[in-house]
């Protein structure tokens, strides 16, 4: 086993340079004033990491000095880097232009197996009912598959609305709380050692395929996607998003790696608090185009078509490029 002497070799420059940078953001130049600035970035590692060590140094009873030391240098991390009292508009404005973006792309491969997840039962269930109708019925009730023709159909004044919602008004209210529970399920289904995750996403995932499917099999193809096409750049990323939140957290339960499962567990979640935010807002801007944009009968679909196109580009965009070249 690693002796203290040796842990604190080893780390010894990662604190100090935590340090340097909770000492400049508290107006401190102290003896390392002259040394190069730690970007925000380059802390929130490091203090991730010193998290790591703090729990490592408990676990194997390290001299109280050491486990002092880390403890007090965690806690100031903490209160510098996530409870920051940057407050109004400029906090919202750096999470949306960079936090939000730049988490996303640290955490790729979980939205690829998330993403995966989604599509492949959407594409395989869909293909499945429109070859054979009948097995939407083993998805939806008869009553409830003969609404969805309804909702969608071109004689529709107000395309996909519901019989209990009278106005665009009480389906924005739907849509929000509808999303949001799908969402909140694909993000706590992952303190099921991710499995929860796994099968909400894969269900959504074969809903949707469903409805399309049966939709396109019975003419409707023209109402539906002219429909889905604009919200749905940000309603479904932001599913997917909220999915790759939750297997970050059940691959922290399964596989904790040196650190106790509810430290690895605490990081994970501190890692994902800042894509529940971004996919509640994302949630409410799909909602708000699904109730008053896509379900608008009398615009021409052309115009949606094109209205979903730089819908999907601005999204893509914001996700691959924003936030780069923040420091």
């Amino acid at each position: 086993m690693m002796t203290p002497l040796r842990f604190e070799e080893l780390y010894a420059d990662e604190w100090a340079e935590l340090e340097r940078f909770l000492d400049r953001q508290a107006g401190r130049t102290s003896i390392a004033g002259d040394r190069p600035r730690v970007s925000a970035v380059r802390a929130a590692a490091l203090y991730r990491r010193a998290c790591e060590h703090l729990a490592l140094a408990r676990a194997r009873s390290y001299p109280a000095y050491v486990v002092t030391r880390l403890e007090q240098l965690t806690s100031d991390a903490h209160q510098r880097i996530y409870q920051q009292r940057e407050l109004g508009a400029t906090r919202l404005l750096r999470v949306a232009a960079v936090e939000f973006p730049r988490t996303v792309r640290a955490h790729k491969w979980y939205f690829a197996v998330a993403t995966a997840l989604f599509l492949l039962p959407t594409i395989v269930v869909a293909v499945l009912v429109y070859f054979q109708p009948e097995t939407i019925l083993s998805v939806v009730s008869a009553d409830t598959a003969a609404e969805f023709e309804q909702m969608y159909s071109p004689a529709a004044s107000s395309i996909g609305r519901t019989r209990e919602a009278a106005t665009d008004w009480m389906m924005f209210g739907f849509y929000i709380r509808n999303n949001i529970g799908i969402a909140f399920q694909c993000f706590a289904g992952g303190l099921f050692a991710g499995l929860g995750t796994v099968f909400f996403l894969a269900y959504n995932g074969a809903f949707s395929g469903a409805l399309a499917g049966y939709l396109v099999e019975r003419g409707l193809s023209s109402t539906f996607f002219s429909f889905v096409a604009t919200h749905s750049a940000f309603e479904l990323t932001a599913i997917v998003i909220a999915g790759t939140a939750g297997l970050r957290i059940g691959h922290a339960i399964l596989a904790p790696g040196t650190r106790r499962r509810r430290a690895a567990l605490v990081d994970a979640s501190r890692d994902t608090a800042v894509l529940l935010y971004g996919v509640t807002a994302m949630l409410v801007i799909a909602a708000a185009l699904e109730a008053f944009w896509s379900s608008a009968a009398w615009l021409n679909p052309v115009v949606k078509y094109s209205a979903a196109a730089v819908c999907w580009v601005a999204v893509l965009g914001y996700f691959v490029m924003q936030g780069r070249r923040a420091g």
